[in-house]
């Protein structure tokens, strides 16, 4: 069964790890490039999340102007939400923004410690957001 606007922006907006999938181009016929993300969205705004800022996704996002993130689980009921759409910005990370998607992910304990070890080690980093137009999803019920 379809979810309503409601039911899939909720859903999306809890902490799930991402399925990023982005179109590889030109490459070989290898088919997109899909990679699990951490993100950040609020109900009825845009999608945003943080990589390398030379990093091969930045690269390939910037190239085709538009991404998709699938998110799902499996208990209490299958339910995935899957949304596609263009980039609307690309800026420089800030350290307060690595503060906000860690702590979205992690126990507050393993914050701080994880986002000095990122912030030092990872590289220079861009926030990509993206405006989410189409979308899909349903839940399947109980297994």
């Amino acid at each position: 069964m379809a979810l309503s606007d409601t039911e899939r922006e909720q859903f999306l907006a809890e902490p799930h790890i991402a399925a990023l999938a982005v179109d590889a181009g030109a490459e070989g016929g290898r088919g997109p490039l899909t990679v699990p993300i951490w993100y950040q969205y609020a109900p009825g705004g845009d999608i945003w999340i943080m990589t390398g800022r030379a990093s091969r996704k930045a690269e390939l996002i910037a190239a085709a102007g538009r991404f998709t993130l699938m998110v799902d689980r499996v208990e209490p009921t299958i339910r995935y939400v899957s949304v596609e759409g263009p980039v609307v910005s690309t800026v420089p990370a800030k350290r307060e923004q690595l503060v906000e998607m860690s702590s979205r992910y992690l126990p507050a304990d393993k914050v701080a410690p994880y986002v000095d070890f990122a912030w030092k080690e990872h590289g220079e980093q861009v926030v990509i957001h993206m405006r989410p137009t189409r979308w899909v999803s349903s839940d399947l019920g109980q297994v």
